[in-house]
């Protein structure tokens, strides 16, 4: 294995255009293998400027998995396409990015090849051979290093929004067409069709500006406050699990630990009280603005700008002037 990469990471694309996430677990994956040099793969359909992109982010060579059949995701054959370059890499270790793609295929392929593969890592390292992984525990309480100790190339998916994606501007590396021929008979599930949230609303872990709403929101109904708000920020809407839980919003909007992590330029959170779960999906925003009638609710904690009142009345008020102040 010594003639192959130290790291390969796995580049997922959506309808052509790449996904921060693995960009995120790129620039892990440089810091981790100093030696040896990064190899990347980017997987999708017409990906060409996805490639030329990570090409100048740092890499070593950029393996290019072109097909229809990967167009959009499927475990088989996203499978069928990194195993191929896991051969022609032969890496140390295979790093995924912590989106539900990365989190489905990450195990899986670990499984596969008979070796272990370390979930939800905020940091990696290498001891010696071991491939040691940071991840957090107790609902982001308490740090914990878990060591893979086995033969062979390693897995590990990358928890997403938890450090900057690697910059663009180096010197390009070279782009190799990767030969994947995905077999049909092997796809067990067919994508019918694709359905689109509204305004942004699958866009969350890549969104520059996220309004979010709690449980102290009151109910489905008012969550049209959250959407107007967000609409004059053309940003995507968030939410809280208790907000999930309850049916108010979709599953897909959630934060959190069971949710999705987030880190924004400006978070601003309406009705959160800012429970453990929620906050460590969230604490890595730049600028946190809390809006809230209880002034002793812990999202306070973590606000740069803290705003205890009514939001019946903050919110309109707050929509009213950022439409002003950007000509809507």
């Amino acid at each position: 294995m010594s003639n192959g990469a130290n790291a390969l990471v796995v580049i997922e694309t959506s309808a052509g255009e790449v996904r921060e996430p693995s960009l995120e677990a790129l620039a892990v994956a440089k810091e981790l293998s100093e030696d040896s040099g990064v190899v990347a793969v980017v997987v999708g359909h017409d990906i060409d400027a996805v490639a030329q992109d990570v090409a100048a982010r740092g890499v070593e060579r950029v393996l290019m998995a072109d097909d229809p059949a990967l167009e959009r995701y499927t475990t088989d054959a996203y499978t069928q396409a990194i195993e191929a370059a896991i051969a022609a890499a032969q890496p140390k270790v295979v790093l995924l990015a912590g989106t539900t793609a990365g989190r489905d295929l990450g195990p899986y392929l670990g499984a596969r090849a008979g070796v272990n593969c370390l979930s939800d890592c905020t940091a990696l390292r290498w001891d010696g051979h071991a491939l040691v992984s940071t991840r957090p525990v107790f609902q982001g309480k308490m740090l914990s290093d878990v060591t893979s100790t086995g033969g062979g190339t390693q897995f590990a998916v990358l928890r997403a929004g938890v450090v900057e994606p690697a910059a663009a501007g180096g010197t390009s590396a070279p782009v190799e067409p990767l030969e994947v021929s995905i077999d049909a008979s092997r796809l067990r599930v067919k994508l019918v069709d694709v359905t689109v949230p509204p305004v942004g609303g699958a866009n969350l872990e890549d969104a520059d500006v996220i309004v979010v709403g709690g449980r102290g929101v009151g109910s489905a109904e008012d969550f049209a406050l959250i959407e107007e708000l967000a609409a004059a920020f053309d940003a995507p809407v968030g939410a809280t699990r208790a907000v999930t839980d309850l049916g108010w919003r979709p599953h897909f909007e959630q934060i959190g630990q069971t949710g999705k992590t987030v880190r924004p330029k400006l978070y601003i959170g309406v009705g959160v009280s800012g429970a453990v779960q929620h906050t460590v999906g969230m604490q890595g925003s730049e600028t946190i603005v809390a809006i809230n009638r209880d002034p002793q609710a812990p999202i306070f904690k973590f606000a740069e700008i803290g705003v205890i009142g009514d939001l019946n009345e903050i919110v309109p008020a707050l929509t009213t002037a950022v439409r002003a102040a950007r000509g809507k």
